[in-house]
């Protein structure tokens, strides 16, 4: 069993700390990183960052704000945020900790302190500070206003980074939040909406630092409340039965949280709201934080043919006997990686990697390194 740790080292080589004799190496191995993959809406906003002059807030929710930069979404319907305060917070009365992310004009911060919790808000764009500052002197210290992106924390792009530049480590430290076991607890609850342009890679930076147990999973685990297009909800809940939205991001979801719908938004594209929870015994197997990325290279692996059958990916994924590794898994040698549910592919992941037939438990080539993002 491996127990997550304080200050583990992003994982940046596929090489780096495996021991001995782990991989085989088919070609030259070297590191390639690759791509991996308007107005108000009843209750919720699109918004690109710095207003217009005389552009105020308030509680009306008819007012678009729009720049050249990236596009986000904002809550801006009291019943939207009382809907949600509800959902979260139920017939508690305890002071909750909650990250709200992105903000904004603070419809939702208000009604999260109004029912008793405490806030630390994480605001990208400087307009909306002063109103957040302003409104946090009226609530006894509940109410943290931090100048930071939550989806731009600890980023893996090695690109030109935009302000505001924030790491975890810088945030958590600064608010005084010290790392949790694993086993334990989630240390606080987020709450946002997903960056619309791109969600899709915002879920992939979120699944490789937990799996990887970085960046703010290195702190404990975190609950994630999201507001994220029905279109990729419907992926991420995916299994067999829906084997058209069936992919490797629903896998890595599934077996790395447990996943709930909370609640839907009828907009022009509908909204879903869902609740993200590490499971506490992600790691209680052989899969831990130092081999993830072969798990996620296995992954990808089979899902691009989808429709193949499983023997013929694993002659390509490992040395060990096909039909010995089907055997071992209880499925016969016509499955097809569609048929395959989230956890027959943990069974699978750990099959091979416990597996005594052989020193080298992988096929490895730089296509492997596509992983990293």
């Amino acid at each position: 069993m491996w127990v997550p740790g304080v200050g583990l080292l992003s994982r940046l080589m596929l090489s780096a700390m495996t021991r001995a004799g782990r991989f085989c190496i088919l070609k030259s191995g070297a590191v390639r990183l690759m791509d991996v993959p308007a107005g108000n809406r009843r209750g919720l906003s699109d918004y690109y960052p710095h207003l217009m002059p005389s552009v105020g807030f308030g509680k009306s929710s008819s007012r678009v704000y729009r720049c050249r930069s990236e596009t986000k979404r904002y809550i801006t319907s009291p019943r939207v945020a009382e809907t949600l305060v509800r959902i979260l917070r139920g017939k508690r009365k305890s002071c909750q900790l909650f990250l709200e992310c992105n903000p904004g004009p603070g419809i939702l911060t208000r009604a999260l302190l109004e029912s008793g919790a405490k806030v630390i808000a994480l605001e990208s764009d400087e307009t909306f500070i002063p109103q957040l500052k302003s409104l946090g002197k009226k609530v006894n210290g509940r109410l943290e206003v931090v100048y930071c992106d939550f989806f731009k924390l600890d980023p893996r792009s090695r690109g030109i980074l935009t302000p505001p530049v924030m790491t975890s480590d810088m945030l958590f430290q600064y608010l005084g939040i010290e790392a949790q076991p694993w086993s334990k607890g989630a240390p606080l609850k987020a709450i946002g909406i997903l960056p619309p342009k791109n969600e899709r890679s915002a879920l992939w930076k979120l699944l490789h630092d937990l799996y990887s147990c970085t960046s703010i999973y290195k702190y404990g685990r975190l609950e994630l409340n999201l507001f994220i297009s029905e279109k990729e909800c419907r992926k991420i809940m995916a299994n067999p039965q829906n084997p058209s939205l069936y992919q490797a991001l629903s896998v890595l979801c599934q077996i790395a949280c447990g996943i709930k719908l909370l609640h839907t938004e009828s907009l022009e594209q509908n909204l879903c709201f869902i609740q993200l929870t590490p499971h506490r015994n992600l790691f209680a197997g052989t899969l831990t934080p130092f081999n993830y990325d072969v798990f996620f290279h296995m992954l990808r692996q089979c899902f691009m043919k989808r429709n193949a059958k499983l023997i013929d990916h694993l002659h390509s994924l490992s040395p060990i006997d096909a039909m010995h590794i089907l055997k071992q898994i209880k499925k016969n040698k016509d499955v097809k990686v569609i048929d395959m549910y989230p956890e027959d592919f943990q069974h699978l992941f750990e099959t091979i990697e416990c597996s005594k037939d052989d020193n080298y438990k992988w096929l490895y080539d730089d296509f492997m390194e596509d992983v990293i993002i």
